[in-house]
């Protein structure tokens, strides 16, 4: 299976788990700047004015110019934002953007997140047929930018890609006081990394900063509001950009929707339950379709997947992949993981779960380098890295791992597969050695801010849907729109409803009506 091959069936809209619990984000003073141009609010205000050591305010930074030049066959440009937005003349980082021009009658720009957080936001444009249908290509400048500390946006680096390898290996459930001894030593080694290979931007790569770059961002592309299409992770950045600039909305649509009001704890059983929900639809399909390999039920699919994973705890499988790597258990969950993204990836999770059950780690993984971005023995991305910065600069909320068994009921409720899982995934923000910078517990509402049309998909298992309902009803402006189906998100899956309601908002801003099911 090639990696295009996979890219057209999962497209990278996801929400990647474990690697840093998604929290509550970080504040920002609201309300409308004095001359109407920029939101902010007092704090803002001054800071457009005050002048830092290097003599910049914010105010140059919003005055300058894209240069755009030819990059295959879209362009790319690069846009300049202090590193500290509470003091913008103490240094800049330049983010690395690309866009795709309209190819017919243009409506203006549509800036776009593919998720993550940690996913390079370029490469939605690159891919943009992938990602977009022709009429909203034909429509809009789409442009995609890397979000501080991913892709090219000075990427935070945490560990060299040997150690990355063993980080992702390792047994994600030890049950073994070495394995539990290693869970602890990888987090020393990941935090310690950040910190000396990163520097101080592991710092500010908080989503209210991604945000607030958003609204430089909108002035360079010369947009008096913000036309954004933001999936997964990516409908936290768009909510937040609606608390942060909400006279600054234009048309907003969110696609795989989070419930930004969830903690820590709570968004990785919600998460945990929709992986479990996915599977179990997997293997509903699989039994429907008639002699199915795993089993003749439900049930007795699960069990031979947790047979499996733990035959593989106890003895890794060998693989083909040239590099004389075998599939740990760690690699064969994030290889499980991956297809359940896409109702479209189940035939390769199919092959995957075949042959491991023959002894043969091979497919599996592919598909968890595929997750990891891991290519030819090195990474293309950061992502994997960039999400528990992230993350955990919104929420450094975590427990020490001689807390970790007293969640397990609660987890293993939600997910009697993976929970145990998800509940060692509480563990990933122990020991950061960076705070955020602005206020914690933002609130968001989105009070002023134009309708915002908020997307979610009834199976969907990174972005379990009814997190969409809740973000829908916690927007002011929300407007929700369903997908009855499988997979994550629900924009470009074969949906004609759900397209065709985009793509009217978008392009001609027609506002669907609140609940429509498709």
């Amino acid at each position: 299976m090639s990696k295009r091959t996979l890219i057209v069936a999962v497209v990278t809209v996801w929400a990647l788990v474990l690697a840093g619990a998604v929290g509550v984000g970080v504040v920002l003073l609201n309300g409308d700047d004095s001359d109407g141009d920029r939101g902010g609010g007092d704090g803002a205000r001054d800071a457009l004015t005050t002048k830092g050591p290097d003599g910049r305010t914010l105010e140059d930074f919003y005055d300058q110019e894209i240069v755009w030049s030819r990059c295959d066959q879209n362009e790319c440009g690069t846009l300049e934002v202090p590193v500290d937005y509470q003091n913008p003349g103490d240094g800049s980082l330049k983010l690395a953007l690309e866009r795709t021009t309209a190819t017919g009658d243009r409506v203006g720009s549509l800036v776009v997140n593919p998720g993550g957080p940690g996913a390079p936001g370029t490469a939605t444009v690159t891919d943009a047929e992938l990602y977009f249908a022709d009429e909203l290509r034909a429509s809009y400048d789409i442009v995609g930018f890397d979000p501080r500390g991913t892709g090219d946006s000075a990427p935070v680096d945490c560990l060299t890609d040997e150690a990355l390898d063993a980080y992702l290996a390792a047994d994600p459930d030890p049950d073994t006081p070495e394995g539990i001894k290693e869970v602890e030593e990888n987090s020393e080694r990941f935090w310690t990394g950040c910190a000396a290979r990163s520097g101080a931007v592991a710092g500010h790569v908080s989503t209210v900063e991604a945000a607030r770059d958003m609204d430089v961002l909108r002035v360079a592309l010369g947009e008096e509001q913000l036309d954004y299409f933001g999936f997964s992770y990516g409908t936290r950045l768009g909510a937040t950009y609606a608390e942060l600039f909400p006279d600054k909305v234009g048309r907003m649509a969110l696609d795989g929707a989070v419930d930004p009001s969830l903690s820590a704890r709570d968004g990785a059983l919600s998460q945990a339950k929709g992986f479990e929900t996915a599977l179990r639809s997997y293997l509903q399909n699989c039994v429907d379709d008639g002699g199915c390999f795993l089993g003749d039920s439900v049930d007795a699919g699960l069990k031979t997947i947790k047979d499996l994973l733990a035959s593989i705890d106890e003895e890794p499988l060998p693989t083909n992949d040239g590099e004389d790597r075998e599939l740990t258990v760690g690699l064969a969950f994030y290889g499980l993981i991956l297809p359940l993204y896409s109702e479209d990836n189940w035939s390769f999770l199919d092959q995957g779960l075949q042959q491991a059950l023959d002894g043969d780690g091979s497919t599996l993984l592919v598909l968890a380098d595929f997750y990891g971005s891991r290519e030819k023995g090195t990474y293309t991305d950061n992502s994997l890295e960039a999400i528990s910065v992230i993350n955990c600069l919104d929420d450094p909320w975590s427990i020490t791992t001689d807390e970790v068994p007293a969640n397990f009921p609660d987890f293993e409720k939600a997910s009697p597969t993976f929970g145990e899982v998800f509940a060692w995934g509480l563990t990933a923000c122990n020991g950061i050695p960076f705070a955020s910078t602005d206020e914690p517990d933002l609130k968001i509402d989105g009070s002023g801010a134009a309708p915002i049309v908020v997307l979610g998909t009834t199976r969907d298992p990174a972005t379990p849907y009814e997190e969409a309902v809740a973000m829908a009803d916690q927007l002011e402006s929300g407007v929700l729109v369903s997908r009855d189906g499988d997979g994550h998100t629900a924009y470009n899956k074969g949906n004609a409803c759900i397209d065709d309601a985009v793509h009217a908002y978008l392009i001609e801003g027609t506002v669907p009506e609140d609940g429509l099911t498709c």
